[in-house]
């Protein structure tokens, strides 16, 4: 899923040399001066590549749009479509995070079982897939690869029970989907994750900063408060650092959290959704919270009725998944606004036609050269 912004070179007109040669050669009549303005042509515009998605009231995806069915604003200030590219035509770099951290998870292997079967299904020949493991670090546990080879090393994953680097795995993948993915694709990370983090550099090294220097014993009410509260900045901090990388490397983000409702009981788990849903909303992606049944409790009966609704949750989560990728439209316009470097610039995408589709897009992008 590419979201590109491109300076074309400024293009000069010298024209007018050959003219007065040619004028010199067969006439003694002096040839006009041209003005300054009139030698030189100048364009400065960005192509802007927004990707997106289409589905009906059901789910599935709507096929067949044209760039005259697309409305898009930029700073509120209507743009033209130039072209409109069909996500059947562009290939597909997904990114698929897997949470590894926690020592028990009874979901775990239904987790995985979808997640292999999904890239069978929603991927083609040309496109590509690549595994990362969220642990104490981010871990490559599978580069670009197709379906099948991605498919079989998602099976042989396992829990590490360690710590939780899940900003600094966001990153990562990021990153290597900028470096690796090709130009034209459209790039796609979906994580298999709770959100929350305790281990990734972007806030240990703030954490340690913050209790250097305090004396356990002695900490006061207020002084708890005020330590809380530098924590929650630091991961705000670094849900921004990685919001901004998502953006910069056109990636859509999608995440199923399986904590489900009990992501309430605390501030931490708060936290993390809330970032796990900005990072999807921001980039044009979904962020799933479904209400999985337990599966090990002492009625046998109970867990294999629950392990059976909990697949079929999973495949529904997957499918729609695949519904949106599939409805993906790259809508193509080019501005000639003048905003300056790194400015991040709001879009607005709706359709001329709405009906009960569902448009989902990117919220806007940082100016780049």
């Amino acid at each position: 899923m590419k979201f590109l912004t491109f300076r074309k070179n400024p293009i000069v007109f010298v024209f007018f040399l050959f003219l007065a040669y040619s004028g010199f050669a067969q006439t003694t009549t002096p040839t006009p001066l041209i003005s300054e303005e009139d030698q030189v042509i100048k364009v400065d515009s960005r192509l802007v590549v927004v990707p997106v998605s289409v589905v009906n009231a059901n789910g599935e995806p709507v096929l067949g749009l044209k760039a005259q069915d697309f409305l898009i604003a930029e700073e509120n200030r209507r743009q033209t479509v130039d072209n409109v590219g069909d996500a059947e035509k562009v290939p597909l770099e997904i990114a698929l995070l897997i949470d590894v951290s926690g020592s028990v998870n009874p979901l775990f292997e239904f987790e995985k079982r979808a997640a292999a079967q999904f890239l069978e299904s929603v991927m083609r020949p040309d496109d590509r897939a690549t595994i990362f493991l969220i642990g104490d670090k981010p871990v490559l546990a599978h580069p670009r690869d197709t379906a099948a080879q991605a498919a079989e090393r998602i099976q042989s994953v396992t829990l590490s029970g360690k710590f939780t680097a899940f900003y600094d795995t966001v990153a990562a993948a990021s990153k290597y989907l900028q470096q690796s993915a090709p130009v034209k694709s459209r790039r796609v990370i979906l994580a298999l994750t709770d959100g929350e983090d305790n281990w990734s550099s972007l806030t240990r090294d703030a954490e340690t900063a913050t209790y250097r220097n305090v004396e356990v014993n002695k900490l006061t009410l207020e002084t708890r408060n005020q330590l809380a509260a530098k924590t929650d900045s630091a991961h705000k901090n670094a849900q921004k650092s990685i919001l901004r990388g998502l953006q910069d490397a056109d990636t859509v983000f999608y995440v199923i959290n399986p904590a489900g409702a009990s992501y309430k009981l605390n501030k931490i788990s708060t936290r993390a959704q809330n970032g796990l849903q900005s990072f999807a909303d921001e980039t044009g992606g979904t962020a799933f919270l479904p209400q999985f049944n337990p599966v090990d409790t002492k009625d046998q009966l109970q867990n294999s009725t629950n392990s059976r609704r909990n697949g079929e949750t999973l495949e529904k989560i997957f499918r729609q998944i695949a519904n949106e990728l599939r409805a993906q439209y790259l809508v193509q316009y080019y501005s000639e606004s003048d905003f300056p470097q790194n400015k991040f610039v709001k879009l607005n995408v709706a359709l001329q036609n709405p009906a009960n589709f569902r448009v989902r897009a990117r919220q806007g992008y940082y100016v780049k050269n």
